[in-house]
């Protein structure tokens, strides 16, 4: 028997879309007077290479301060209803019933549910009461593929098991409306909301997942998190990421492969997380490959920005849309906080 089965992918955006030249100036706006050197940063918006993004709520709505409460009220509802659309999306294109999901992994980052999310998405699929519930919080922008390293062990530690991966974000209720950082800044200039589901088989047609590999750094906390602060969740994330990525990625990518078994020059497919313009220009530079390796990572991210944990599958579900199975091997990489890395092997 090979490598669990990706049977299907699913995706879901709430109902506001945005244009960023649009929110460009709502930004500009917001911090006229508040940061220095703003009309110099404000070209975040335009280097960023997003056209349009999707919110959970209204434009006006951030524009006035709102307590945790609220935002986080808002996170449990919209975000159910997304990871819902998403996950039925899925299970229909898998053609997997929903009682024969033995275990449901819940990646998310941008709000806080006790009982997570997926305790209520489970009774509304009509999934068995019996099905496992493993929610993941905190793993940021590397959460989808390390949600999906997960799940592809779950289905290989139990016989016949199949699991449902469910990544859910909605990252512009965590603008804080008081918070004239430079951070904020950049934060309000890529991030955007959105929810991905997969089905995931011992058996099927689709994407065989081979193998993964973590990497923790040490002492990088204050790259990319949270401060958790009286108004909800604030941002924080160094300007040194793609910087980090030229420097570790080649090593991790070698050591990563020799673990696999994989001679490096044999990788067909690269589903990166879309985490910024300059984060996937950094894939390709130290990488050595030509841009359009990242073509579907780009189109990502002008489509719908950064969706946190969501994002990597979308792009996954895009290559799958475009590349036609050859038996190639791909890999699947993101960086989130902790500061660590994530990679997944697959055949496709």
């Amino acid at each position: 028997m090979g490598g669990p089965i990706i049977r299907s992918v699913g995706m879901a955006v709430p109902r506001y879309l945005v244009q960023q030249e649009e929110l460009k100036a709502f930004a500009a706006m917001l911090f006229e007077k508040r940061l220095d050197n703003l009309e110099r940063l404000l070209s975040i918006f335009d280097n960023a290479c997003i056209t349009t993004r999707h919110f959970a709520q209204p434009l006006e709505w951030y524009a006035v301060p709102h307590t945790f409460s609220e935002a986080n009220q808002l996170y449990e509802q919209i975000g159910f209803n997304l990871a819902e659309e998403a996950s039925r999306q899925a299970l229909e294109r898998a053609g997997v019933a929903p009682r024969n999901i033995s275990a449901v992994i819940l990646v998310s980052s941008t709000g806080i549910a006790t009982p997570t999310l997926d305790a209520k998405l489970i009774q509304a699929l009509g999934l068995s009461a019996h099905a496992a519930r493993v929610p993941l919080w905190g793993l940021g922008c590397g959460g989808g593929v390390a949600g999906l390293a997960r799940a592809s062990e779950l289905v290989t530690a139990v016989p016949d098991r199949s699991v449902l991966l469910v990544a859910v974000e909605l990252c512009s209720l965590t603008f804080q409306r008081n918070d004239f950082s430079k951070s904020n800044l950049v934060g309000a200039g890529i991030f955007a909301d959105g929810a991905a589901a997969v089905v995931l088989t011992a058996d099927g047609e689709g994407p065989e997942l081979l193998g993964s590999y973590s990497t923790l750094f040490a002492d990088t906390e204050d790259i990319m998190g949270w401060d958790v602060v009286e108004s909800g969740l604030k941002v924080r994330f160094s300007r040194d990421i793609p910087t980090i990525v030229r420097r570790y990625l080649p090593n991790l990518l070698t050591q990563a492969c020799e673990r696999w078994g994989v001679d490096q020059g044999d990788l067909r497919h690269f589903v990166a997380h879309p985490g910024g313009a300059k984060v996937i220009e950094a894939y390709a530079d130290c990488l050595r490959l030509p841009a359009e390796k990242f073509t579907t990572a780009y189109d990502i991210l002008n489509n719908y920005g950064n969706m946190s944990s969501a994002s990597v599958l979308f792009v996954l579900d895009q290559l799958l849309r475009s590349e036609p199975y050859h038996g190639d091997y791909g890999v699947m990489l993101a960086l989130g906080p902790g500061f660590s890395a994530d990679q997944v092997l697959f055949r496709w």
